[in-house]
């Protein structure tokens, strides 16, 4: 990765007011970079009845699943589809192998490596993205995916916990099935290795309060992490979430409460951790709310107009 001091310049940023992964992407190949989201059929244990059989509550039956990775649970297949897809005529493109269904460290190490093995078989695949759970990560599967920094000259690895908050009580709220501390061990043991650690945060978690959803942007402004992906709780079809929320137990927050929030957290992230994402989104078949999720660029401009009249940027208010 590009050092600290390259990454928080306004320079890098490209006007925009907060450390955009994409732009990250750009400087670095100098070319379109696409993920391809992979589904390697790898289960839950919030599913299978190791923690439990009700998943996340939030969580779909797809684990969110590109539609693009369902017609086979063949990886390269599933590549080489995806790939052929997206080319665009001569265009140079590069791809990062995606694994984002369900949990992808939850399997044996020797079956994991074929896994992602057979993902970045192609020559024009220049990063491998891995989903996971905090307490999925046993030392084996930590020391497999640290072998892939180098498995090709100028290679993004990345590591994707779901941290989702800081807060116990509402992981337990979430059905998580771990613990706050867990995700703290997960991450200094991954960092140890030198794997570059996204964490995916919820904002608008019931139960919790400005005060609570600051505590996890000033925390992870003190963790060895290099990227962070924003979602609002958003309601899916046929989860226990949209049971909660059909009977008014659930509260989401509006666009504009979210807007400002996204802008309030991001002002306390340290500035060279990359933001690979402002918001969750979900097709229109299966979101059953908020109905403002579906229109992604509206949100994204909306967070930077926010930043431009406050005349604040991502690290404002960090805590150093």
């Amino acid at each position: 990765m590009l050092n600290a001091k390259s990454r928080c310049s306004p320079k890098y940023w490209n006007g925009k007011p907060y450390n955009f992964f994409g732009d990250y992407l750009h400087e670095r190949f100098r070319m379109r970079i696409l993920k391809l989201s992979l589904d390697a059929h790898l289960g839950c244990p919030n599913r299978d009845g190791t923690f439990d059989r009700q998943g996340c509550i939030f969580c779909a039956k797809d684990g969110s699943a590109s539609p693009t990775a369902a017609f086979s649970n063949d990886i390269h297949l599933q590549m080489k589809n995806a790939r052929e897809s997206f080319r665009r005529g001569n265009v140079p493109t590069g791809y990062i192998a995606y694994f984002q269904a369900f949990t992808n460290t939850y399997a044996p190490v020797e079956k994991l490596k074929k896994l992602y093995d057979s993902a970045i078989s192609f020559d024009d695949v220049v990063g491998l993205m891995i989903g996971t759970r905090p307490d999925c990560l046993p030392e084996d599967v930590l020391d497999l995916i640290a072998s892939y920094k180098n498995k090709k000259n100028n290679f993004e690895l990345w590591l994707e916990i779901g941290m989702q908050t800081i807060h116990n009580t509402s992981l337990q709220f979430l059905n998580r099935h771990h613990t706050h501390s867990q995700t703290l061990d997960a991450i200094t043991r991954a960092a140890q290795r030198g794997i570059d650690i996204c964490l995916h945060i919820i904002l608008g978690i019931p139960g919790e309060s400005f005060t609570h959803m600051m505590e996890t942007a000033n925390e992870i402004s003190q963790l060895p992490v290099s990227g962070i992906k924003l979602h609002h709780l958003h309601v899916i079809k046929d989860t226990k979430l949209e049971k909660l929320y059909r009977t008014n137990n659930v509260r989401l927050l509006t666009f504009n409460e979210y807007v400002s929030i996204a802008c309030d957290f991001l002002e306390r992230i340290r500035g060279d951790i990359l933001i690979h994402r402002l918001s969750g989104d979900r097709d229109i078949n299966t979101l059953v709310a908020p109905s403002w999720g579906l229109h992604k660029g509206t949100i994204i401009k909306a967070i930077e107009d926010q930043f431009r009249r406050r005349g604040t940027y991502q690290g404002f208010l960090c805590e150093r």
